[in-house]
């Protein structure tokens, strides 16, 4: 059994030759390698979930949406679902989701490799959000409220309610994304800028995790994680960034601008310092061009940021001299801490503003990094005020 899992990695896929053939996974199955269930209660859910019954085996939804099988199977596994040979477990819904997908090949608006990227894509949010869902929140309100209950029993009255409320949910968050999205697309410059854009790109990493994670119990482990990564997705969509991904102990956010970026960095340094239970926080920056694919990023910059964290100090950010120029450029830190206290000095003996500045920038020491070279590294801080 072959399943083309998720692309980690990101980036744009080609077909490559022709595979035999694989079938999907009903969307029920948490375990992908798994077999269609047989239990009672488990359909009940699932009928209950898809609106629809089992009708069609995987060969049947392709023929009956017009859909050859090799491009139905590259469509289900870019989904992430998995081989269950000629089982009848597909319903309606999946056969007009293959012709919705293969309706756009065949109408020209996506070839069919951006049609298996929208696929994956899809599917890799989307599985990632129900597992959370079921984990983090269905967990813990299916709880049996009276002896002799079993946990299905409450589960599907639960679901029943919760259904229609998340799923209309789901839909506006995503429009509210989308359009923020399309936004930032359309003010772009040109196409190119479209795909490769200049971005500040940070990087925020857990100090000594690995050996945290030998003290702590798997459940102080879990809230810990958890509530690092919501305090981060708080302060980055607070503060006008875009969290990218979360790695349990390190999140990687971007910025259209270079400043917006510096805030939020020194913001999670302070917010995360004054929580006892959270270990030291170290955080890098770079600035420059970045390929986005599939809602991550890549490149140099992001290498680069990368690096940078990794030989960060304890509670402190490290920028690259692209984002320390831009700020100096902007006006946003001063291009020489001496300069800017011999013009306020001279300011205030002739009477005008002082110039303020929102940062700090103390150049660091040369280093060779791995890849890319020797490295000058900025120190970013708070300037008083």
């Amino acid at each position: 059994m072959t399943v083309d899992d998720a692309n980690t990695g990101g980036g744009s896929q080609t077909p490559g030759p022709p595979e035999p053939p694989t079938y999907p996974t009903p969307h029920h199955q948490v375990d992908h390698t798994a077999e269609p269930t047989d239990d009672p209660l488990a359909i009940r859910l699932e009928q209950l979930i898809l609106g629809a019954d089992r009708r069609y085996t995987p060969f049947q939804a392709a023929r009956t949406a017009g859909v050859s099988m090799e491009l139905a199977s590259r469509f289900w596994r870019a989904m992430g679902f998995a081989d269950i040979g000629q089982a009848k477990a597909l319903t309606e819904a999946d056969v007009l989701a293959l012709r919705r997908l293969a309706g756009l090949v065949e109408a020209g608006l996506l070839s069919e490799p951006m049609a298996v990227q929208v696929a994956r894509s899809t599917g890799q949010t989307t599985a990632r959000l129900a597992e959370w869902q079921i984990d983090s929140f269905l967990e813990g309100l299916t709880e049996p409220p009276e002896a002799g209950m079993t946990r299905t029993e409450v589960t599907y009255p639960l679901v029943e309610l919760l259904l229609p409320e998340l799923e209309e949910f789901l839909i506006y968050v995503w429009r509210r994304q989308l359009a923020a999205a399309t936004g930032r697309v359309v003010q772009a410059a040109d196409d190119e800028e479209m795909v490769d854009r200049r971005l500040a790109v940070g990087f925020a990493d857990l100090v000594g995790f690995t050996r945290l994670t030998r003290r702590l119990e798997e459940e102080e482990l879990g809230e810990l994680v958890e509530a690092f990564e919501t305090t981060c997705a708080d302060l980055v969509a607070a503060h006008g960034g875009r969290l990218i991904k979360t790695l349990g102990d390190e999140v990687l956010y971007c910025a259209d601008d270079p400043g917006t970026a510096a805030e939020i960095a020194l913001r999670l340094i302070e917010t995360l310092s004054h929580d006892e239970t959270m270990p030291a926080l170290r955080v890098g920056i770079a600035f420059g061009t970045v390929t986005t694919r599939m809602g991550d990023v890549f490149g140099t910059t992001v290498n680069l940021a990368s690096r940078l964290t990794s030989i960060a100090p304890k509670d402190a950010v490290l920028v690259d001299g692209a984002l320390a120029e831009e700020l100096s450029r902007t006006g946003e830190a001063p291009v020489s801490e001496a300069e800017a206290a011999e013009e306020a000095a001279r300011a205030e003996k002739e009477g005008r503003p002082v110039t303020t500045y929102r940062f700090a920038l103390q150049p660091m020491w040369q280093r060779p990094v791995r890849g890319l070279g020797v490295v000058e590294p900025w120190l970013l801080s708070r300037r008083p005020t």
